[in-house]
């Protein structure tokens, strides 16, 4: 894998390429572990693809090595709108696409 992966966002912004260990989804890369975030503000390092979000959940989608081939990120407008239970259910689908990769 290189250092390098593209976020996509579907919004008003593009695709950007984030390096590992950088922002939310750069220390989820990095970590290989789910991260939730209440409030992106205080993430040191957040990456803003919308001015508008203010917490998220990004989860390490892995190939059959059980290395990070992308990770899945969803943003909210509101703080803490994310909790153990949305991680458990998120989880169960990136299972699904794991195992299709």
């Amino acid at each position: 894998m290189t250092n390098l992966f593209w976020d996509l966002f579907k919004g008003l912004l593009h695709a950007t390429r984030i390096a590992k260990g950088r922002g939310v989804c750069g220390a989820c890369w990095e970590r290989n572990q789910t991260i939730i975030v209440g409030d992106v503000d205080k993430f040191p390092g957040h990456i803003a693809c919308s001015s508008s979000t203010k917490s998220e959940i990004v989860l390490p989608v892995r190939n059959k090595e059980r290395e990070v081939a992308f990770v899945l990120d969803i943003d909210s407008t509101k703080l803490n709108d994310f909790d153990t239970e949305d991680q458990k259910g998120l989880e169960k689908i990136v299972t699904i696409i794991e195992s299709i990769l």
